[in-house]
């Protein structure tokens, strides 16, 4: 968000210099940040890793190990079948080689004698020592003493092992108390240092080199999954060897390796967390229950890791049953509301002893009859809302721990948001001086007020996504749950405030959207206009002319998408919106589409933020047979997506990476046809964008910066369900939609699409974020640019209905029943208008009206449609079929009006009922 003008503390990558170059006042900001490189100075640093002591190597059956002798650290770990690529940051020895720096094989303690109160660090990384060498024999490949690297003081004596067991790559570590008293281990970590440094590399280069980790915090059954960006080749598992759960994943914020755009930081996999919980993160509550173990005197512990290979990000469950770990598979996810049934599967070779659920009664299993092999299938309820733990002891002793989050009914959610929007966030303050009444402004959640001043001046200022966020969110609610007493107020909105403030409606700049309604300006404004409190000599608090600059094209999704609701409802419905023809709204839709690529023509070349709306509006432009603007609007987009195909990662952005243009990026790509480009997209979003039985990480697309820019906490931090998830579900579903034989693209996407609304607190406030730092794990106060991802879950909203060889019929956003021949669907999704059947290959969608029930007959292949009894402003159904016609080809039963391209089905003041048949099953 408005990220042209930062300044990365991680100096300048070449394509963000390009784009501080476009605006004239960076270039002096760019020298200014050269002459400050952080980079620079940490390779100033002196080298006390050893390096002028040598490397060597080392052969095990998937990996060729390279360690630093004197440290015995990882300075490589290639995969046999690519000697080329290195999972580690190896390239960056020369700058990361003093003490401090993190390597793959350190270790991180807190300790303290029993009796003591006072915990003490230790860390292999923090004064480098050369290490001790012990003798190699049998299966270990390097071992060392570390005496010498954590200290004269260390009450523990701690040695390390690289060993090859059964042919798998294992770290190992040997804590043995030699003392005559208790030692308390609080905290034990072992840091996971893989090579997600971007720094100065070009998209080409990043997507060759570099990986993203994400982490399964699973405990005896949690792993690290470390893909390529590029999302091809062999994947990296790291894998518990022996007693060592992934209780915690705790960033190494003393790395000072420059974290910033380019560089999201390091973590570690955390065994042993009481002695953080103790301190740092006192108060908060953590993904499992802290630890901490006694080591007695001569009593001796083992904890360690082992690396595997997946054949790539796909085969990651396989390689996890292959290596024997327990496997959970979340039916439609983890993030669960309160009228869904849920399914739960668990595949592990050994038998369940107890399952449990934390906070009590939270949820409810009820473990099914018959098992399948090594499968157990469990109905889940969510009862209790937030956060809740399944904790599963199986008969080895393992622990495995699965992690959900609780919401309200979709329906239910969608009221909330509604009503704070358009009360608690309704800002109508007479003779605002910047122009903003009426409209839905940002929200502080912490202070419970409304935030009209900030030193980012969009924040206060209703456009970009930091400051459209809030009234972008309320408008595309109205597309899932329209309420009119609601639009009332957004119609308002929309006339007074949008067209024509925020959006240029004279001049030259018709159709331009400016990047901030606020501005700081202290001369030209009334003394006492500016909160004395905020500092506003930063570079985000724009003066007027800077405010006004229509140059970034990431404004003009917002604007677009709202105007377009507006038709949707005119045009679809009566009586919700009265203020104007839905031909005016699909106008000011398609020019502020167009504007985008006149007034923001720079940025406009990359992948926009809700791209996707541009080719809702482009279908409505044919379906109203507006061909002559369709036409328009497909030869400027066209020019777009063909500029993206001579690159080999379109992924460009006013960033160095990002994982917001890669949407826009696969819907035109596969419009056009281009699935050269689309796949390469489509396997660049599912490296970051993992599935994993935890809420927070399912689902999940990468995002770290962001809360720099429209977060109250703002620092570089993984965010939990920032935007990214639910606008990257939108490529991942219409993906399985063309694929419905690939389950996991729909679990990927649906964690996504369920992400966008995980956050949203009970009475309907949508912070930016959630915080996945253990010193916080909770929202942001800020609303910030949460209007993002609402958009991606509104426009995406679906139900599905799924056949699977192992777990049976599926329900995706419904709940589902057998009756004989029939699968019965009831969806349970707010908006109650998409649902796709897999095994018909038919997407069924309806402008207006909701799908009350769906049936799909597993011999005839006929599919029973119930359609909800009208409503004063819904007399009236549209729907639309669309299907792969290789499958199948259905008809109606009845014959119906076809208007725009839907079947015109009138309601009554009961359930309508239409049957399609599969002629091709006659």
């Amino acid at each position: 968000m408005n990220r042209e003008m930062h300044i990365p503390t991680t100096g300048i990558d070449k394509g963000l210099t390009r784009s501080l170059l476009f605006i004239p006042f960076c270039i002096l900001l760019t020298f200014i940040c050269y002459a400050q490189d952080p980079w620079k100075a940490l390779a100033q640093r002196p080298e006390t890793l050893g390096l002028a002591g040598g490397k060597e190597s080392y052969r095990t059956q998937s990996f060729n190990l390279v360690l630093i002798k004197e440290s015995q650290t990882v300075a490589a770990l290639q995969p046999l079948n690519d000697l080329a690529f290195d999972f580690t940051p190896g390239d960056r020895l020369d700058l990361r080689k003093a003490d401090g720096l993190y390597q793959l094989g350190d270790i991180n303690l807190r300790l303290r004698q029993v009796g003591s109160v006072e915990w003490k660090d230790y860390s292999s990384a923090k004064h480098r020592s050369k290490v001790q060498a012990l003798p190699q024999a049998g299966k270990v490949l390097a071992a060392a003493d570390l005496s010498s690297t954590l200290g004269n003081d260390v009450p523990i004596k701690i040695k390390r092992y690289w060993e090859q067991v059964d042919g798998k790559l294992i770290l190992r570590f040997e804590l043995t108390n030699n003392t005559e008293q208790g030692v308390e281990i609080g905290a034990l970590g072992i840091p996971m240092i893989f090579n997600n440094i971007l720094h100065e590399r070009s998209l080409d280069e990043a997507h060759a080199k570099n990986v993203f980790f994400d982490p399964y915090i699973g405990m005896d059954a949690g792993y690290l999954q470390v893909a390529r960006l590029s999302g091809k080749g062999e994947a990296l598992l790291v894998l518990p060897y022996g007693k060592t759960p992934f209780e915690a994943y705790r960033p190494l914020l003393d790395d000072p390796t420059p974290r910033g755009i380019t560089f999201e930081g390091f973590h570690e996999w955390t065994v042993h967390s009481k002695a953080y919980a103790e301190k740092e993160w006192k108060g908060v509550s953590q993904w499992n229950e802290p630890t901490s173990v006694i080591l007695k005197p001569k009593q001796k512990l083992s904890y360690g890791l082992q690396f595997v290979l997946a054949a790539d990000i796909t085969q990651i469950e396989k390689a996890l049953k292959t290596n024997h770990r327990p496997l959970a598979v979340g039916i439609p996810g983890y993030v669960l509301p309160q009228d869904v049934d849920g399914k739960l599967f668990l595949d592990y070779e050994e038998k369940i002893q107890s399952v449990k659920v934390f906070p009590e009664g939270a949820l409810s299993l009820n473990r099914e009859k018959g098992q399948k092999g090594n499968l157990q299938s469990y109905r889940i309820k969510g009862n209790k809302w937030g956060r809740a733990t399944i904790k599963i002891h199986y008969a080895d002793g393992n622990v495995q721990t699965i992690h959900y989050k609780v919401i309200r009914p979709e329906t239910q959610v969608m009221d909330s948001i509604g009503h704070f929007l358009t009360t608690k966030q309704w800002f109508d303050r007479a003779n605002d001086p910047f122009g903003r009444n009426p409209s839905v402004i940002s929200y502080d959640y912490e202070e419970q007020k409304q935030v009209t001043q900030d030193r980012r001046a969009w924040v206060a200022g209703l456009s970009d996504e930091g400051g459209a966020g809030s009234w972008l969110e309320a408008i595309m609610k109205q597309l899932v749950q329209p309420n009119k007493e609601e639009l009332q107020k957004l119609q308002a909105f929309a006339h007074e405030t949008l067209w024509g403030n925020i959006q240029h409606s004279e001049g030259p700049q018709k159709y331009g959207v400016k990047k901030s309604v606020f501005y700081y300006e202290p001369d030209s404004m009334p003394a006492g206009t500016y909160d004395p409190n905020i500092n506003y000599k930063v570079w985000s608090a724009w003066n007027k002319k800077g405010a006004d600059d229509v140059g970034r094209s990431y404004n003009y999704p917002h604007v677009a998408a709202a105007h377009w609701v507006l038709y949707r409802l005119a045009r679809y419905h009566q009586g919700l919106v009265d203020r104007e023809s839905w031909q005016w709204y699909l106008d000011k839709a398609f020019n502020t589409s167009m504007a985008m690529v006149k007034q923001a023509p720079y940025y406009a070349q990359f992948g926009q933020m809700e791209g996707t709306i541009f080719l809702l509006i482009l279908q409505d432009l044919k379906a109203e047979h507006m061909l002559v603007e369709a036409q328009e609007l497909e030869i400027a987009m066209k020019a777009r997506a063909d500029h993206w195909r001579t690159l080999n990662y379109p992924f460009g952005s006013e960033m160095p990476w990002d994982s917001t243009g890669q949407e826009e990026v696969y819907m035109w790509s596969d419009y056009f046809g281009y699935q050269d480009k689309a796949a390469v997209t489509l396997s660049a979003i599912m490296a970051y964008m993992p599935t994993m039985p935890h809420w927070a990480y399912n689902g999940n697309a990468r995002r770290y910066w962001d809360f720099l820019y429209g977060g109250k906490i703002a620092r570089v931090e993984r965010q939990i369900h920032h935007y990214g998830s639910a606008l990257n579900a939108i490529p991942v579903l219409k993906a399985y939609r063309d694929q419905p034989e690939n389950l996991r693209l729909l679990r990927v996407g649906y964690g996504g699409l369920m992400g966008a609304i995980a956050n949203i607190t009970e009475d309907g406030f949508g912070p930016s974020a959630f915080h996945s730092y253990p010193s916080t794990l909770a929202n942001d106060a800020l609303s910030g640019d949460y209007g993002s991802g609402f958009f991606g879950y509104a426009i995406n909203t679906s139900s599905y209905l799924v056949r699977h060889e192992d777990f049976g019929w599926l329900s995706f956003g419904g709940n589902i029943k057998e009756e004989k021949d029939w699968v019965v669907l009831k969806p349970t999704t707010a908006a109650k208008s998409k649902i796709f059947i897999a095994s018909a290959k038919l997407w069924l969608s309806l402008d207006a009206g909701q799908f009350s029930e769906v049936a799909y007959n597993v011999n005839t292949k006929a599919i029973r449609i119930k359609l909800a009894a009208k409503n004063a402003f819904t007399p009236q159904a549209f729907l639309r079929l669309s299907q792969d016609s290789k499958v199948a080809s259905y008809s109606l039963d009845k014959k119906l009006d076809i208007e725009r391209g839907a079947y015109l089905i009138p309601l009554y003041s009961e359930e309508t009922i239409l049957t399609l048949t599969d002629n091709n099953n006659n």
